[in-house]
């Protein structure tokens, strides 16, 4: 027990010596944020970091995803982390020197610490390698903001293979914990994401004449009034369900009467079986609202990530070693799942893994702006706890030889 003391306080001095390294490389990241499936200079920065600390790289997994294999001292267990490193297209309106410098480009989700935190583990377990058995793997991924997600092709691509990692875990930036807390759960963490086209197909004509046109426009608000009802009264109030119309696009002047509306949304949920009948719900509105007024429709759906499953023993590991690394204080246990989504489920499907909050938010700071808005940022005393924590979930894991 002793020694585990003692290679924990190594572990948090190392930690503190990376702190400022580990600000710079966060503020590089976020000051040159990429799109999904842009990501060539992040993933160009994050295998030669790796490559600086002796870590074996597989580049271009999945597109640009980056997998490290670090290797202790002998076989043993395997354990995987995994970060995203994607941006969102929105304007950073943050008063910052490192702000984004790419128009209409932000680290609005966090991935920019997501990818220095892992980053971070990295460092310090490849200065600790001969005290393990076993192997780390860092899967660094593109697209998690994408509609199809980077998650499933680096795993059709082999992030998971050779070695195979045997637990993961993942981080998340989450601003409504202040700096110092890490969230954790069992069972569903987020919800699983859906996205879906209707484009209603009407007659166009003057807008003096209606009576000799069907107004995709009018049927479209028809459409989306009725799907709302989906929710409140097809499905059980305790099944939490989102359905949500992000784009409409139809009409060319205000005289005519549209002959064509498309409209795009997204479908959350957290039951499987909600989320198999929410499309046969919204075809049933289509061809009724059509039928009823001559219109017509095409409809597509696309399923996209599940939800993510924290398994049990391995948020059991998790817990201890936060409470062990950072104190019994820092250990928030989060009662409700999130409607977001993260493809991290896919990992999670295939390994037993867990998905921890990270307190970003500090008042005191003025640091406490919500994820996916343009003056999102984080306390950057949270690229250490998230490091301290990973690495040493990891570290205990192995020591303890991996438990299949």
């Amino acid at each position: 027990m002793r020694s585990e003391e003692r290679l924990l306080d190594e572990l948090r001095e190392r930690v503190a010596s990376l702190n400022a390294r580990l600000v710079e490389i966060r503020r590089h990241i976020h000051s040159h944020p990429e799109l999904s499936g842009m990501e060539k200079n992040t993933s160009r920065l994050v295998a030669t970091l790796l490559r600086e600390c002796g870590i074996e790289v597989r580049e271009g997994v999945g597109g640009y995803g980056v997998v490290g294999v670090l290797r202790g001292a002998g076989p043993g267990g395997v354990v995987g982390l995994r970060a995203d490193m994607d941006a969102l297209p929105m304007e950073d309106a943050k008063d910052v020197p490192y702000a984004s410098k790419i128009k209409g480009v932000m680290h609005a989700c966090g991935h920019d610490v997501h990818t220095t935190v892992v980053l971070g583990v990295a460092m310090v377990l490849s200065a600790l390698k001969d005290r393990f058995r076993g192997a780390v793997k860092f899967i660094f991924q593109p697209s998690e903001e994408s509609g199809q997600g980077g998650a499933k092709p680096m795993i059709d691509d082999g992030a998971l293979e050779e070695p195979t990692p045997q637990i993961m875990l993942a981080i998340h930036c989450y601003p409504e914990l202040e700096v110092g807390k890490i969230g954790c759960k069992d069972g569903v963490m987020t919800a699983s994401s859906d996205r879906f086209t209707i484009t209603i197909k009407g007659r166009s004509g003057h807008a003096s004449r209606p009576h000799q046109t069907v107004d995709a426009i009018l049927v479209a608000s028809m459409t989306i009034g009725a799907i709302q009802h989906i929710v409140s009264r097809r499905t059980d109030p305790l099944h939490h369900a989102v359905i949500s119309i992000g784009t409409i696009q139809g009409g060319t002047a205000p005289n005519i009467i549209a002959d064509r509306v498309e409209m795009k949304g997204t479908v959350r949920t957290l039951d499987k079986d909600i989320r198999q009948k929410i499309p046969h719900y919204i075809e049933l509105i289509l061809k009724g609202i059509t039928m009823a007024t001559d219109a017509g429709y095409d409809f597509h759906y696309e399923f996209g990530s599940p939800s993510v499953m924290n398994n049990p023993d391995v948020t059991d590991l998790a817990r201890a070693c936060i409470k062990d690394a950072l104190g019994e204080s820092a250990l928030v246990e989060l009662e409700e799942p999130q409607m977001g989504s993260e493809d991290f489920a896919y990992f999670a499907e295939r390994v037993p893994a867990t998905f921890l909050r990270l307190g970003t938010s500090n008042p005191k700071k003025g640091i406490e702006c919500s994820l996916h808005t343009p003056e999102f940022d984080v306390d950057e005393d949270s690229i250490g706890i998230g490091v301290t924590a990973l690495s040493w979930i990891t570290l205990k894991y192995l020591l303890e030889g991996g438990r299949g």
